[in-house]
């Protein structure tokens, strides 16, 4: 991968509920050429456990967006699961709210991207890091 002709991208995501990394969140990571080129799948990974992807896939020659998609469901599940055993106060609403999260960005050649997910069960907010 050639940093003067494509972007890179990495993310990491904070458990602010927990303010501890969340590990094992499955990322969804596409890419298009342009606002109306159709979304190209190039892989994902999972977080590790300090809450970071490391391995995303290189992004093509070309894009200009880029989608992570963030599969939070099944972290919120694992982790009501693990307080259910250890006799944690009942959640107030059982469910999960966000399920998952889509953040799109726009990308130009030769820039990286750090998109951290900050996270709880109720809300989410991300930025440019770096």
């Amino acid at each position: 991968m050639s940093t003067e002709t494509t972007a890179s991208v990495s993310t990491h995501i904070l458990d602010t509920s927990a303010g501890r990394p969340a590990e094992g969140v499955a990322i969804a990571l596409s890419a298009r050429g342009g606002p109306a080129a159709a979304w190209q799948p190039l892989g994902g990974s999972a977080t590790d456990a300090d809450g970071r992807c490391k391995d995303l896939p290189a992004l093509p020659e070309g894009t200009t967006h880029v989608r992570l998609d963030f599969e939070t469901e099944a972290y919120f599940v694992k982790k009501q699961d693990a307080e259910a055993q250890q006799d944690a106060p009942a959640n107030r609403d059982s469910g999960v709210f966000f399920p998952e999260v889509a953040i799109t960005f726009a990308v130009v050649p030769g820039e990286h991207y750090h998109v951290p997910l900050l996270l709880n069960p109720f809300g989410y907010s991300v930025y440019r890091g770096s």
